[in-house]
């Protein structure tokens, strides 16, 4: 049922569209003048018919007032004067239909029933597009946190490739979301692709699609992602895992700007916004041979850093707060808020998992507060100071690691070298599962090898448990 606004100088016109209306289940208010018909709208009201040639001022001049206040509301012009100036004026204000009279009553039905649904589904699409917003919202004020809001502004309107770079968890996709969203492309396809999760045989049909018969299981063909974000905007993350042959094949799709499509005998023009990320230092993986040059000086022409978390701790109180009221709303609890005890600690803590590891935090405290204000023992995190495990084991098989040793408190040490520690405690811990190992530390097992790789010169081996 809706609140329908019937305006009319005809009263046999106004009681005969109501009563058909009424039929139907709505709510009907009506007006004899434009007026009065001003005075009875308000923001409960779902939709308005109006007669066009009224004493006074007109039905056009009741929509342009209308559009004032509510520039959404199905408005529908009714006329015994048809004409196809007057229909063009109408569609030219945003009225949403125009009916000639005498109509049926069956007609005025079909019609106000379209406008309806036509308004039900743009408030649905309003309500995905702000809760899809929130849930990309960048959130914080921190001065760092401000020189990367500034860029996005900067780039955004651009068609310019921009390279991401931070560690993981701090908010990589969310930058490029921004970028998007704030770009002449916003309507357009936002698509992802993982690269560190892709299997290296895969990459080129997974990025530039493939024909049916093009290789053996290809029993249809299929569009690449490059085709699926055509106009739109393709995010290539963890770009630092592309395979080196697929990245001189993207080298060419960026200067071309044509697909090679497998089992195509053409290449297929694609106009795509390429934003690439990555938690590694693609300079660094250059200069190792793992990364080609030429590819990094196409990508790195506009660079974005995003800071970790403990880099920006001002933002720490803000995004907490954020998750707070979002898991409060999924879940229909009443939490309050934070205890000044329970903020000093998440200010205080290292956040290596940067703000997934906050988001996680608050989550745990919230599902066990539910209601009042969180203290610290809610956020599980542990007060001591961690301490790295015992060196791999000499009588097993990664004999040629170099030992985790434990850390001295006073002892500086290099984020990269408490990288390693990490990883080879983890193989240790785990027996050497490289698969597990993976998998606790957050990364994907490619990362794991190539990191195997540079620290102890391991050749590239497959994809398998080492148990």
């Amino acid at each position: 049922m809706a609140r329908i606004l019937i305006v009319d100088d005809e009263a046999l016109m106004r009681d005969m569209a109501a009563e058909s209306l009424r039929r139907r289940g709505h709510e009907t208010i009506l007006a004899r003048n434009v007026s009065e018909g001003l005075e009875k709208f308000d923001a409960s009201i779902e939709l308005v018919l109006s007669d066009y040639k009224m004493p006074g001022m007109t039905g056009m001049d009741l929509l342009k007032k209308i559009r004032e206040k509510d520039p959404n509301v199905p408005f529908v012009i009714m006329t015994a004067h048809g004409t196809v100036q007057v229909a063009v004026e109408a569609m030219r204000h945003s009225a949403w239909d125009f009916l000639e009279k005498p109509f049926d009553p069956d007609v005025l039905e079909i019609t106000v029933d379209r406008a309806l649904e036509v308004r039900r589904l743009r408030r649905e699409n309003l309500r995905l597009r702000e809760a899809l917003d929130e849930r990309f919202r960048i959130v914080g004020a921190s001065g760092v946190l401000r020189s990367v809001q500034t860029l996005i502004s900067q780039v955004a309107p651009t068609r310019t490739t921009v390279l991401i770079q931070g560690e993981s968890g701090t908010g990589k996709e969310l930058v490029a979301r921004a970028i998007h969203d704030s770009s002449p492309r916003a309507d357009k396809p936002f698509v992802k692709v993982n690269c560190a999760a892709l299997p290296e045989s895969l990459f080129e049909s997974e990025l530039f699609g493939h024909e049916k018969g093009a290789f053996t299981g290809a029993l249809k063909s299929q569009r690449g992602k490059f085709e699926m974000a055509d106009t739109g905007t393709l995010l290539l993350d963890e770009i630092s895992e592309m395979p080196l042959v697929m990245q001189a094949k993207l080298l060419r799709v960026l200067q071309e700007r044509e697909i090679p499509k497998i089992g195509s005998e053409s290449e297929i023009p694609v106009d795509v916004r390429i934003i690439c990320s990555t938690n590694r230092d693609l300079a660094h993986e250059v200069e190792a041979g793992r990364f080609r040059a030429d590819l990094f000086y196409r990508l790195n022409v506009i660079a974005i850093h995003v800071a970790p978390l403990r880099e920006r701790k001002d933002d720490i109180p803000e995004l907490a707060r954020w998750f707070l009221q979002r898991y409060n709303r999924e879940n229909g609890f009443s939490v309050m808020g934070f205890s000044e005890s329970a903020l000093d600690r998440l200010r205080s803590n290292a956040w290596p998992g940067n703000v997934r590891e906050l988001e996680n935090a608050v989550q745990r405290a919230v599902v066990l507060t539910q209601t009042g204000t969180i203290q610290v023992a809610a956020l599980g995190l542990d007060f001591s100071a961690p301490r790295s495990p015992a060196p791999p084991s000499t009588n097993h098989a990664h004999t040629s690691a170099p030992p985790a040793a434990d850390l001295d408190p006073g002892q500086s040490i290099s984020i990269g070298e408490m990288e390693r520690r990490m990883i080879f405690a983890s193989l240790e811990r785990l027996g050497g599962n490289r698969t597990r190992a993976a998998e606790q530390l957050g990364i994907s097992i490619r990362t794991l090898r190539n990191k195997l790789r540079e620290y102890r010169g391991e050749p590239l081996g497959e994809d398998d448990d080492e148990s």
